[in-house]
């Protein structure tokens, strides 16, 4: 039985993650310059964000605080 082929995680511009984050979207490239998020460029040079890393940065932005 063959496999399926493997998808590409989907990718998400820097609008899309100034949205979800509900910040400006220069703040979404200066968390990238800084490495709080990582990005791919495209051949054009705009970043890209993998949505996996996104939603789990949300998801730590989110939690409790524990101490």
């Amino acid at each position: 039985m063959a496999e399926a082929p493997h998808e590409p995680e989907k990718l998400l511009t820097p609008s899309e993650v100034a949205a979800i984050f509900r910040v400006d979207p220069k703040t979404v490239t200066r968390w990238a310059k800084v490495g709080r998020l990582s990005s791919v460029r495209t051949l054009g040079g705009h970043r890209r964000f993998p949505q996996s890393e996104v939603f789990q940065l949300l998801a730590e932005a989110q939690s409790p605080r524990t101490q």
